[in-house]
């Protein structure tokens, strides 16, 4: 059976999979590359989610790609928007050509006597199975099941007579003005949406079972404005997203070294857009740190104007049970409702749910240490795309492409055709962990191990760790390289 042979072969097409062809394209010219999306449109997560008012929540000049900034001055932008700057990328970049729509890659079969990846594929909506070769294996399909998010199921769900809405299946024929709506839950999607659903004419409660942060700033930065207007768009462009990245940088180091500042500083600017509601501060102040979880933003107080205008109100309790008519709390009070959105996160997926293993043996990734928080001990010619916690997922995406360049280049330049990270003997389990969100504890058994040292540290900071890449380069005591090919007579 004939096996499509590829140099590299990247898994997803969104945000991160499309900055990789693009980089991966514009630095190894001649590249055998193929990008692959289960789903039957490019653009990952912002495709997928269409809930009214989908918006980014990190900003955009550090979210769009660094080879192609982002314009104007606004910090966040729509899903449609997102839409837009992603098919433009694809455009430009003639990147058509190389995405493959409705190929789900299952799993992965590394052999070190070929020095390749059998990647297996299903294709289309009949799911036709096909095997691809790969020399490297790039998974940039982010870190959650698309085709379902995580819904808890209460008493008497079945008895509610009105409909029940996921934000990650959003239908499009859903028309909310005039109803009451009822949104469970209080991260970013709960934050968005409220005053978007009171904007379209919903009598909304977000339903929380305790606070989160919530920071209120401009919709659009002055600095930003101010260099557009004054600096050529490409420099201006790295500026921003150099004064953007450290500003996420600064703003998770205070919050680590002074929590109570910032938590402070936090609830004046919420005590601020509340106005004369002051009584629902209560709703905004959580008992953990800032950054423990992730802060979820109101460009310009959007949220708190809803509130304030009572289009919207805020209530901290539990679900007791549905009743046919809304939902009962555990205080006893009743919420009438006409829809319930349950904005209660995501379900984690690692590396799209594919399976991988080498020269036959499964690698379970809980036991699996990542080095750089982007390759596998044990695995050869192997990376994936991960975000960080505390600050945009392109920027720490954009580093792990640049170091398969770096891997990519060496194989290339020596004729070698294996690089495998090895852990050292004493390593141990960093059981540190500086993010706590539920989705997170929900799922963190399923992903790879952080290390207690060296290259096998979670990376945190989006600044000093493109310098760390760069000064160790692939000499950093843990990267293996063999594995020649072999002589023709």
């Amino acid at each position: 059976m004939h096996h499509e042979h590829l140099d590299v072969l990247i898994v997803g097409a969104g945000l991160s999979g499309i900055g990789a062809a693009a980089l991966l394209q514009r630095e190894l010219p001649g590249l055998r590359l193929a990008v692959l999306e289960a789903r039957d449109a490019p653009g990952g997560t912002w495709d997928l989610f269409r809930y009214p008012g989908m918006r980014s929540d990190s900003d955009m000049h550090t979210l769009g790609h660094r080879f192609r900034p982002w314009q104007g001055a606004h910090r966040t932008a729509s899903g449609e928007a997102i839409r837009r700057y992603l098919d433009d990328t694809i455009a430009e970049h003639d990147l058509g050509r190389l995405i493959r729509l409705q190929h789900r890659v299952v799993g992965a079969r590394w052999d070190d006597t070929t020095a390749l990846w059998h990647v297996d594929v299903e294709i289309g909506p009949e799911r036709t199975c096909r095997t691809l070769q790969a020399r490297f294996l790039y998974a940039c399909s982010g870190y959650y099941r698309m085709d379902q998010g995580h819904t808890p199921t209460w008493p008497g769900q079945a008895d509610y007579t009105g409909r029940i809405v996921h934000p990650q299946h959003w239908p499009q024929d859903l028309a909310v003005a005039g109803q009451r709506v009822v949104v469970i839950g209080s991260g970013a999607t709960a934050v968005t949406l409220v005053p978007a659903l009171a904007a379209q004419g919903a009598q909304v409660t977000m339903l929380q079972r305790s606070p989160t942060y919530v920071e209120v700033r401009a919709g659009e930065s002055a600095l930003a404005r101010h260099l557009t207007r004054r600096l050529p768009a490409p420099l201006a462009g790295r500026l921003i997203r150099l004064a953007r990245a450290a500003r996420q940088v600064l703003v998770h180091r205070l919050s680590r070294r002074w929590p109570e500042a910032v938590r402070r500083h936090l609830l004046r600017g919420v005590a601020r857009a509340l106005g004369p509601r002051q009584d629902l501060l209560v709703h905004f102040t959580p008992h953990y740190r800032p950054w423990d979880q992730r802060v979820c933003l109101a460009p310009d107080g959007d949220l708190f104007t809803a509130l304030r205008e009572g289009r919207a109100e805020v209530v901290t309790d539990t679900v007791d049970r549905f009743t046919p008519d809304g939902v009962t709390l555990a205080s006893g009070r009743h919420l009438p409702a006409d829809i319930i959105v349950t904005a209660t996160g995501l379900d984690l997926l690692a590396l799209g749910g594919m399976t991988l293993s080498v020269n036959g043996s499964p690698v379970v990734l809980r036991r699996t240490f990542s080095h750089r928080g982007m390759m596998l001990a044990g695995v050869p010619n192997f990376a994936y795309a991960f975000g960080y916690t505390h600050a945009s997922w392109t920027l720490r995406a954009e580093l792990a492409t640049e170091q398969v360049v770096r891997v990519l280049r060496h194989l290339r330049g020596t004729g070698l055709r294996q690089c495998t990270p090895r852990a050292p003997n004493d390593l141990r389990t960093d059981r540190r962990l500086d993010f706590q969100p539920g989705y997170v504890l929900r799922n963190l058994h399923c992903f790879p191990k952080a290390g207690d040292q060296g290259p096998w540290r979670t990376p945190d900071n989006a600044l000093l760790d493109r310098w760390r890449l760069r000064l160790a380069g692939l000499d950093d005591g843990a990267l293996v390289f063999g594995n020649p090919a072999p002589r023709t007579v």
